[in-house]
């Protein structure tokens, strides 16, 4: 399986958030951190937004927060969330058009294949990817230590 980029930058955002605490981010930082086009960040941040993972304050002293703890935050549901085409192969799909489909196991081991890796990303949240290390986190991504404390 292949996590698309809006999944990946997804998940780039809420750790950026979530290392930066309480205080609050703005996508042009995010932007340039990860060396990101700002535009599709406006995308990634506003659907985060509407599916409840971020609040987007506006104004002169606007940014981003996490709308609730890294701890809540479990990747299996941030995937599935963001994830636009889950169907691994074309019987997956509504438009399936292949012959052996009848007699093809490949739907039925794919599928618990599927189950499986989500079945790992649902043991884990935000928080369990920050972990132990943040501290290097925060170095790579250039943010100050302190910033960190407040989380």
């Amino acid at each position: 399986m292949h996590i698309t980029r809006y999944t990946d930058y997804s998940l780039r955002v809420l750790i950026f958030v979530a290392l930066k605490g309480e205080q609050r981010s703005t996508i042009t930082e995010i932007a340039e951190r990860f060396h990101i086009s700002r535009n599709h960040l406006m995308k990634v941040v506003h659907e985060l937004s509407q599916k409840g993972y971020l609040t987007a304050i506006r104004g002169k002293h606007g940014g981003l927060l996490l709308n609730r703890p890294a701890e809540e935050i479990c990747l299996g549901t941030l995937v599935r969330d963001t994830e636009r085409d889950l169907e691994l192969v074309e019987c997956f799909g509504d438009r399936n058009q292949c012959v052996i489909t009848p007699a093809c196991q490949l739907k039925s081991v794919l599928g618990e294949a599927l189950e499986a890796f989500f079945g790992v990303l649902d043991r884990y949240t935000l928080a369990d990817i920050l972990g132990p290390h943040s501290p290097e986190l925060i170095r790579l991504l250039q943010l100050d230590a302190a910033t960190s404390a407040s989380r």
